[in-house]
């Protein structure tokens, strides 16, 4: 995929290999979250005093990161978007001029406050190896959860690249469901079961691949890192259902005159 060729970005073999390449980066990363306790303390608005800052100390490294991202042009990119995207500073490097490919409004959709909340709220007490703090751990916790949480926003996001091509595939469908405000329409069309199956079931065969030893594939103490139902459950769970809201809000707007 080459989003300088709007061609094979919209191309949906390429979507599909971009989505299970995705997926590798966030079980990976939700393996490593695994290793740690919940640390609520990271989470805890203003409990480590920064000045200038009123918030959580993940939330700060996430902005620090972006901020710093930000500096070499990864937000000007069409399928990245910014947790704090009022706060992101100037590119050092000079900039980027991509073909157009979604809509002009296409970086009004943005999940991230949604993805935020229910990582906190759901993914992490979900994943993490045990309960309470440990203070030894804020900084590493905080930067595995910002990888977490970039990762997902990608992922999520990209559902709008999914909803541009299947819009292009029958513009004359999406132009009646849109016009009629037919959400269960649209929902209904961008639906595929027996993929979503198959995404679920891959993803369970990457949890139990890279969560275990390979030194211990034949052994009786082989444990896995994390249990694959856990991520399959909150693939199928949040995953999933965010990146349909994400293409039915993209398409509820996407009449001819709104491109």
């Amino acid at each position: 995929m080459d989003f300088m060729k709007p061609e094979t970005v919209l191309n949906l073999n390429n979507i599909r290999t971009s989505l299970v390449r995705m997926e590798d980066t966030i079980v990976f990363n939700l393996i490593e979250r695994s290793q740690f306790f919940l640390l609520p303390s990271v989470y805890v608005k203003d409990k480590y005093p920064i000045e200038g800052y009123s918030g959580s100390f993940m939330e700060w490294i996430l902005l620090q990161t972006e901020k710093v991202h930000s500096q070499v042009r990864r937000y000007e990119a069409p399928d990245e978007i910014a947790f704090f995207p009022d706060q992101l500073l100037k590119p050092l490097l000079p900039s980027l001029k991509y073909p157009p490919v979604l809509a002009l409004y296409s970086s009004e959709v943005n999940y991230n406050q949604e993805i935020l909340d229910f990582y906190v709220k759901h993914i992490v007490p979900e994943v993490s190896c045990g309960q309470g703090d440990q203070e030894e751990n804020s900084g590493s916790v905080s930067v595995c959860d910002v990888e977490c949480l970039q990762a997902l926003s990608r992922r999520i996001h990209f559902g709008k690249f999914v909803a541009e091509a299947k819009y292009r595939a029958d513009p004359e469908l999406y132009d009646r469901l849109i016009a009629a405000r037919d959400v269960e329409g649209i929902e209904g069309s961008i639906t595929n079961s027996t993929v979503e199956a198959m995404i679920l079931e891959r993803i369970k065969t990457k949890c139990e691949t890279f969560g275990t030893d390979p030194s211990l594939k034949y052994s009786q103490k082989q444990q896995l890192k994390v249990k694959p139902e856990l991520i399959v459950g909150l693939y199928r769970d949040y995953v999933i259902p965010l990146t349909k809201k994400v293409e039915v809000d993209y398409l509820l707007r996407r009449l001819p005159d709104n491109n």
